[in-house]
């Protein structure tokens, strides 16, 4: 504790993590309302951790600050998971929604920005808070909002644009842990959606079903010497293409090998028993997502958001308002109607206003009550890591511009 700071290390703060991940648990399996419209365990846990440390701070002045270098990790582990879990069908079949889904995310980029900075104008902040309220904070995520916020400060009149940024991204992940399950019930229930016929969860255990599959220490430690085989190819793809000048997160070129061993692997061993759609890499993948979710939603600092509450409200009520209106009268109709536009729209509710592993948390909390969508868990990961840092950049400088 420095001062007014307590500091959690790394392995503690982990240690904390696992404790409100089952705090969440108990309350969904409490709370008939949570379970109902899908709000995914580490979310709930997540909030409720978030808010004791906001009444410490209120009731003492100390601010809890977490060391999160494993939570990166584990994000690490489950994109390379969902990776093992592609089959070369899942991908074909991915072919023409990823096209939609990524032609309507790079237009709901700059709509995004529109929304930001008129609706800026209108309660009169300058325009570039719109931009910190839009596609670099709630698409873009922490990091962008970050990346952008010293340029915005320095040159467009936002002193405080770095806390703005961050505020917004903090607040935009909780509205998009908390849209994405009852716009999917919604949906379900309004246009009599049929669940999944598909077998195997890429993602998790399905509620209510027997369990068929037996899992022990084996199948256990054989899942994570594969992640781990994986991940080490993926690392050195990673340090290759950056040093070739292509700069991605490491979950990508994990996720990819992972996907090119998956579907090789198999074939030329076939004797071998491989993981994929198997309940203990289920089981990893799980508890991978709802670790990282919960870390991350714990370790928000409500208290720093205090001051900026009244406009940045305002705003983010918008761009909450759109997106659900997007989802349900663009987005739905034009990805089919069906089970996978349902999955989808439950993840560009988390990815639109949050970052992807919480579309994949929203995705998850959907298919553990109506069933897999394999190609929802293919697509969806490869239009946020691939396409949209890049197009968001030019997006941003376009309106920084006028």
């Amino acid at each position: 504790m420095t001062e007014n700071t307590i500091l959690v290390e790394d392995f503690l703060a982990y240690t904390i993590g696992i404790v409100v991940y089952f705090v969440g648990m108990k309350l969904n399996e409490r709370v008939q309302f949570l379970r109902t419209f899908n709000i995914p365990e580490p979310v709930t846990g997540g909030i409720i951790a978030a808010l004791v440390a906001l009444a410490l701070f209120m009731l003492t002045g100390a601010e809890l600050e977490y060391e999160l270098e494993t939570r990166d990790r584990l994000l690490v582990y489950f994109f390379t998971a969902i990776g093992l879990n592609a089959r070369i069908a899942d991908l074909r079949a991915g072919g023409r929604p990823l096209l939609i889904l990524l032609g309507l995310t790079l237009g709901y980029i700059v709509l995004q920005d529109v929304i930001g900075v008129v609706a800026a104008q209108a309660i009169g902040q300058p325009s570039a808070v719109g931009l910190l309220a839009g596609s670099a904070s709630l698409i873009g995520g922490h990091g962008t909002a970050i990346a952008w916020a010293p340029e915005i400060a320095a040159n467009h009149g936002v002193p405080n644009a770095l806390e703005i940024g961050v505020a917004s991204a903090t607040l935009g992940l909780v509205l998009a842990c908390l849209l994405g399950g009852p716009i999917a019930k919604y949906l379900i229930a309004r246009h009599n959606v049929a669940d999944s016929e598909h077998d195997g969860l890429l993602v998790g255990i399905p509620h209510e079903k027997e369990e068929t599959e037996r899992i022990n220490h084996v199948s256990i430690m054989a899942v994570i010497l594969t992640l781990h085989i994986a991940i080490i190819i993926g690392y050195f793809a990673n340090q290759a293409l950056t040093e070739a000048g292509f700069r991605l997160p490491l979950f990508v070129p994990c996720l990819l090998v992972a996907i090119m061993l998956s579907n090789t692997v198999p074939h030329i061993l076939p004797n071998m028993h491989w993981p994929a759609r198997t309940r203990a890499l289920a089981i990893l993948s799980d508890f991978s997502l709802g670790l990282f979710i919960a870390l991350s939603l714990m370790s928000m600092q409500l208290w720093s958001i205090a001051d900026l509450a009244g406009p940045l409200l305002i705003l983010l009520a918008l761009q909450a308002v759109a997106t659900v209106l997007f989802i349900l009268f663009v987005l739905f109709p034009l990805m089919g109607r069906n089970y996978l536009a349902t999955v989808l729209s439950a993840g560009f509710a988390g990815f639109s206003l949050g970052a992807t592993p919480t579309a994949i948390a929203n995705m998850t909390a959907v298919t553990k009550t109506h069933g897999p969508a394999p190609t929802a868990f293919i697509i969806l990961p490869l239009v946020g890591a691939f396409f949209v840092d890049i197009t968001n950049a030019f997006v941003i400088q376009f309106f920084l511009r006028f």
